[in-house]
């Protein structure tokens, strides 16, 4: 066990969320892991006009606060994206609001988008990018807005030439009514406002990859409308998936029962299945991003069977400590040259 983990086994005796920011606290003073050798080339990747060093990405919410990106790339991941963050701050739901399922390899959150807002997060994503460029911004509407959609384009206009892209965040279940944007009518109001918004902010500036993340608690109509929305608007990609509010039967830790968006091992099958169908639906036209349970390389290697191009992680992480980075990249590149792929690429959807 490395020292690293050793600390992550003592954060995790404390509750959940004082972890959390004693972590950030940490990484921020520049205590955390550094991988000083390059990546393995067969882990190489894109993802529309982003190309990465390997597919491993962390996950919107572990630094809310675009404080700890540039320390997470030294630690290994290929990209990291901050966030979600809101136009104004906001303190989020009431405390406790963070909680571990150790015998399920979860964690359940209701955090409600808390973060210190669009000018704090400005300034700090300014100082990361400057040390590491593979770091983007999820952003999000505040829970009173009365314009939420009006909330992203802020957001946009705000952090416009910041981030290496921005995603936008319509599928948390932690701010009431929010996942209704995911509607038909009420997504193409949402994507042709924030285009019109990218067209006029492109022209002094190019613009960069913009995704679009989505929830696993979709139905097969609601994918195929998603999707065509997603080509029509020419989005550079869907992350799939945020959280699920929903309780597959066999949970077995005592906070089970909390309210919130569960992540971790029990979504990974039911991600992965609206990974495989956003891929059928969207012809593999539109790149995907593959969230949900992923814990090992083999993990990784499923979600890029099913059609992602690269992958995202965060409650494995908060598990089972930051080592868990590198075991995924070289268990990945592994099972790549072991099944004749030179590179990512070559694997993506051939299931």
């Amino acid at each position: 066990m490395s020292l690293y983990d050793l600390a992550g086994a003592v954060m995790r005796r404390l509750p959940a969320e004082t972890a959390h920011g004693l972590t950030i606290q940490a990484l921020r003073a520049g205590l955390g892991p550094v991988q000083h050798t390059p990546d393995d080339p067969v882990l190489r990747t894109h993802l529309g006009p982003l190309e990465m060093t390997n597919p491993i990405g962390l996950a919107a919410g572990f630094d809310k606060n675009a404080r700890a990106g540039a320390a997470m790339i030294r630690a290994g991941f290929g990209w990291v994206e901050c966030g979600t963050v809101t136009p104004l701050p906001q303190a989020g739901n009431p405390r406790p609001r963070l909680f571990r399922l150790p015998q399920d390899g979860a964690v359940i959150n209701r955090m409600g988008f808390n973060n210190d807002g669009l000018d704090h997060f400005a300034r700090n994503l300014a100082a990361q990018r400057r040390r590491a460029p593979m770091i983007g911004a999820n952003i999000g509407a505040n829970k009173t807005s009365k314009d939420r959609i009006g909330d992203y384009v802020t957001g946009l206009k705000t952090l416009w030439g910041l981030p290496g892209w921005f995603t936008i965040n319509i599928s948390s279940p932690n701010t009431p009514g929010l996942r209704e944007l995911q509607g038909k009518d009420a997504l193409q109001e949402l994507l042709g406002r924030i285009m019109e918004a990218r067209a006029d902010l492109s022209a002094d500036q190019p613009s960069p990859p913009f995704f679009l993340k989505v929830s696993p608690d979709l139905d097969d109509t609601q994918i195929s409308q998603i999707s065509e929305a997603a080509r029509h608007y020419a989005l550079d990609g869907l992350i799939i998936s945020n959280t699920t509010i929903s309780r597959p039967d066999g949970l077995q830790s005592a906070a089970r029962g909390e309210a919130g968006g569960l992540s971790g091992k029990p979504l990974f099958t039911r991600s992965t299945e609206v990974l495989r169908s956003f891929r059928h639906a969207t012809k593999g036209r539109v790149p995907l991003i593959g969230v949900g349970g992923i814990a090992s390389g083999a993990d990784a290697y499923a979600k890029i069977r099913a059609g992602a191009s690269a992958v995202q992680l965060y409650t494995a992480l908060a598990l089972y400590g930051p080592s868990l980075v590198g075991s995924i990249k070289a268990e990945l590149a592994e099972i790549l040259r072991a099944n004749g792929f030179a590179n990512v690429g070559e694997a993506v959807g051939r299931n």
